[in-house]
């Protein structure tokens, strides 16, 4: 387990990070290799099925997401402040909820997926397919639960290494299987999905091996699960805003899907594949944004509030250089690398994925800003902001649905994307304003209580020692 409230805060994100990146880089293959495989293997319209669900999939496992990394921030605070006892508490709560949201969630998936596609407009000739590839991915909410909050809670205590390991081990299982259950069984999309379900029990149950058999932290014994309702109530306060910040983000992905259908197989196909080499591009500003709110939680419940300032900072920096490089790789190399994975020579597809490059892109510093402020704000537990960001995000993809496509086609759809990132950072960034502010009040409170000057002293002792000279201002410096 990392202490990440201790050391050099550049180094430790950075080396926190990388798994992260190295983990999400893997699952996204899972998604990647359902493209191309089925791409290559079954044909477009086989690949704008699976393509045209991924909204849907999005709402559902989105949801699950963003619940259990809401659950693993309290874990995180806790685990900073050394409560111990309060880590199993929490570890405990949160396996309960995820419990009862699984059930419901795998209920209502399956009772509504038919409307939900014909409500996205999903083309006649690819319904059949698409809905035998999400009902599958459905059924296995449960695996994705599971590995969603276990990996979650393990990186909560400093661990992001041991996550990647099962991720990648699940990830070959995945490839695997694909290949078996479609070229040998012939199985078509269903063994893509079914593919990924079997994988992400197997990376599930390693992750239950590694916390018996390592982690004695998360041992839970009866006395754990005795839970009383304050205890659940915040942890369920945390989690589902959090769970609903990406479903609305993801209800505003069906709304540009159902316009995008409305464009036709190639605009869904180019689409299809564009996405996946766009989301392999932004994995590292993603992973940044996920340690940020590991970062936060750990240094906020250790009372260590002016290095959560100084890691956005330093973080920003990162990140932001990293979207300036991403973005001129997509618009220069996207065509090419489009061209590998849909192994197809229509030359419309092509240019509808380039001008998807073209607008995406361009805009990817918003997007880096986006993923650091949120996640930092997560960390911080505020729990109304995600739903918050997430309406604005929904607000600007409704615009774009209603009057970008019908203005500019295809680039309209697209620009959907960026003007939701837009949308998201006008709340994110004056609540972060405001956050910084609150964060250095309660870091002179500390430095008072614990005997450190705080700026202002420091800024009157400079100019004592130096009357002569006129005062220059002291900018405040918050030390851990």
């Amino acid at each position: 387990m990392n202490d990440l409230t201790k050391g050099n805060s550049l180094k430790l994100i950075f080396f926190f990070t990388i798994p992260l990146l190295i983990g999400n880089l893997f699952q996204q293959l899972y998604n990647v290799s359902d493209t191309v495989v089925v791409g290559q293997t079954l044909g477009v319209k086989a690949l704008a099925a699976v393509g045209a669900t991924g909204s849907i999939n999005f709402l559902i496992i989105g949801f699950a997401q963003g619940l259990t990394a809401g659950l693993a921030i309290i874990t995180a605070t806790r685990y900073g402040a050394r409560d111990y006892k309060g880590v199993r508490k929490s570890f405990a709560a949160s396996i309960v909820i995820s419990v009862l949201m699984t059930i419901i969630l795998t209920i209502l998936s399956l009772t509504f997926v038919d409307p939900i596609l014909h409500l996205m407009q999903t083309p006649a000739s690819i319904f059949a397919n698409a809905r035998i590839f999400i009902s599958i991915i459905f059924i296995g909410i449960f695996a994705s639960m599971a590995f969603n909050l276990l990996s979650n809670i393990i990186r909560a205590l400093g661990d992001s290494r041991t996550p990647l390991i099962f991720l990648m081990i699940g990830t070959v299982v995945n490839v695997v299987l694909e290949l078996l259950f479609i070229l040998v069984f012939h199985m078509g999309v269903a063994g893509a999905g079914w593919a990924t379900v079997i994988s992400q029990v197997v990376a599930s149950l390693l992750c239950v091996v590694y916390i018996i058999r390592s982690i004695p932290l998360l041992h839970l014994s009866k006395d754990d699960f005795n839970l009383d309702m304050n205890e659940l109530w915040q942890h369920f306060t945390t989690g589902m805003p959090m769970g609903f910040q990406l479903s609305i983000i993801a209800i505003g992905t069906m709304v540009m899907q159902a316009a995008l259908n409305s464009l036709g197989t190639d605009s869904v196909a180019a689409s299809t594949a564009a996405s996946k080499v766009d989301q392999l591009c932004s994995l590292p500003m993603s992973s940044f944004g996920v340690t940020m709110a590991t970062f936060a939680a750990q240094n906020f419940g250790a009372g260590k509030y002016g290095r959560i300032m100084e890691g956005v900072k330093k973080t920003l920096w990162l990140s932001g250089s990293f979207a300036v490089f991403a973005g001129g790789l997509v618009i220069f190399l996207g065509k090419p690398i489009v061209t590998l994975i849909i192994g197809t020579a229509d030359e419309n597809v092509i240019q509808l994925s380039q001008t998807y490059f073209n607008i995406i892109g361009s805009t990817y510093l918003l997007l880096s800003v986006l993923f650091v402020i949120r996640n930092t704000l997560q960390g911080l537990g505020r729990r109304v902001l995600p739903t918050l960001a997430g309406v604005g995000e929904l607000s600007m993809r409704i615009f774009a649905a209603v009057f970008m496509v019908g203005a500019f086609g295809y680039a309209g759809a697209v620009s959907a994307e960026p003007l939701a990132w837009l949308g998201s950072c006008a709340i994110l960034i004056p609540s972060w304003i405001r956050a910084v502010q609150q964060l250095r009040n309660l870091q002179r409170a500390e430095d008072v209580v614990a005997g450190n000057p705080t700026s202002e002293q420091l800024a009157q002792e400079a100019s004592e020692s130096a009357p002569s000279e006129p005062a220059m201002g002291v900018t405040p410096k918050f030390e851990s």
